[in-house]
């Protein structure tokens, strides 16, 4: 059984989501720089970077910070749209959906919206 879901997860992944975007995981995004896509992992860690409302919280998947294959970033400017992403997300398997882009060499999107990122409850 767990092969087989395992199996159904790995087709899943390359399959487009509903929207026609891509959906591909956590760890294949840094082959994707530059396109939109669904990107697909479990949260580990977040960090808060800064001392005001305006600088930005980082999300990181399936490794934490320092260690990390792919980050959300929510700058501080629409945290209010969001409840609480540190807590919200974590531990928790969410999809992103966004244009790939890379800061320091880690690939991350840029959410400005929680429309943007869905809970996986599977």
């Amino acid at each position: 059984m767990r092969l087989a879901l395992a199996f159904i997860c790995q087709i899943t992944l390359l399959l487009p989501a509903a929207d026609g975007q891509r959906t591909i995981s956590a760890k294949q995004a840094k082959s994707h720089i530059g396109e939109n896509a669904t990107v697909c992992g479990k949260v580990v860690s977040s960090r808060y970077v800064g001392r005001n409302q305006e600088d930005p919280i980082f999300i990181n998947l399936d490794k934490p910070y320092s260690e990390q294959v792919f980050k959300v970033l929510i700058w501080g400017r629409d945290l209010a749209k969001f409840r609480n992403p540190e807590q919200d997300y974590l531990r928790k398997r969410i999809c992103v959906t966004g244009e790939i882009t890379q800061f320091g060499g880690v690939p991350q999107i840029v959410a400005t919206d929680p429309s943007q990122i869905g809970i996986q409850y599977h």
